[in-house]
């Protein structure tokens, strides 16, 4: 019975009993993506940016063998400064974290499993896992695509994170019938910087019109989320040739270092964010605040 393991917040458990707009977080962005204490005053401002655009936010994690869909501040203190110690939790690994009562901070595609078993229909991050360089070898393809194919929830972002291979991203997303819907932009964003050099499915050009093209899929009964890519804020982003330099050495050095897989994505964002002297760091900061911001008002819209 699924109510043995998911624990809703009050205030969220409220908010969705009186269909009040809510907006799903992950925490893999806490205990993963920065220092202490930066992580804790990321993810409350991120939380505050939520609620300043009159949504409910509801971060989610594995907490004492429960999924906890929104976090109390002390909760997220406690994913802040334990950071790497707490596991990624994709999908695979729900069942074993979950029944071995092991904390765990939730990705883009865990996020979106509890964000549906709870109710919530919008949820915003920094950039979805995609489809790695070379992966016609090493056939490393992130959950989060099939969780964007099967769960109804959309997912705002920054695009896909500009590590992967973005070109066979899209493929991959078209052959399961994922949109992409570019807010305001008919390029695909990648990420750090606006520019791709990739077209987005549909253009959309405001909060109301992407929730209604929500409502139109799910009454439709097409089942699997949308990806609402959102740009950057232009004075916000990196430079595109500085961007690329930064990841091509970055690449050259997972492969010399032989790391793969799951070390991966982690491994290459740090080393961006270090041949870039931290600047990638504070491009990601900015997009997710943007991001909270796009799916607060979506949310408001499709209640």
């Amino acid at each position: 019975m699924i109510e043995n393991y998911l624990d809703i917040h009050p205030e969220v458990e409220k908010a969705l009993v009186n269909n009040l707009p809510v907006v799903a977080l992950e925490s893999t962005i806490i205990s993963h993506g920065m220092p202490y204490p930066q992580n804790k005053e990321t993810a409350l401002h991120v939380e505050q940016i939520v609620r300043d655009n009159g949504a409910v936010p509801a971060t989610i994690a594995l907490i004492g063998g429960k999924i906890k869909v929104g976090l109390t501040e002390n909760e997220i203190d406690y994913l802040a400064k334990s950071g790497s110690k707490i596991v990624k939790a994709s999908r695979r690994d729900l069942p074993f974290l979950l029944s071995q009562k092991i904390d765990g901070a939730t990705t883009v595609a865990s996020t979106m499993i509890a964000a549906e078993l709870a109710g919530i229909r919008v949820f915003a991050t920094g950039g979805i896992g995609g489809v790695h360089r070379g992966a016609s070898q090493s056939f490393d393809i992130s959950a989060d695509l099939q969780e964007l194919a099967n769960t109804n929830v959309a997912v705002v972002c920054a695009g896909i994170k500009a590590i992967l291979d973005l070109g066979l991203t899209l493929e991959y997303l078209e052959t399961f019938g994922v949109p992409v819907i570019g807010y305001q932009t008919e390029e695909l964003p990648a990420f750090y910087t606006r520019k791709s050099g990739f077209k987005v499915n549909n253009k959309l050009d405001s909060a109301s019109e992407i929730a209604d093209l929500l409502k139109t899929k799910w009454d439709l009964k097409l089942k699997g989320g949308v990806i609402i890519a959102n740009p950057i804020p232009k004075d916000k982003q990196l430079d595109f040739e500085v961007m690329k330099n930064a990841i091509d050495k970055a690449l050259i050095q997972e492969k010399e270092l032989g790391i793969k897989g799951k070390d991966s994505t982690p491994f290459l964002l740090g080393k961006v964010k270090e041949l870039t002297d931290g600047l990638s760091l504070d491009a990601n900061i900015a997009l997710v605040y943007n991001n909270a911001k796009l799916a607060a008002q979506i949310a408001q819209e499709l209640k």
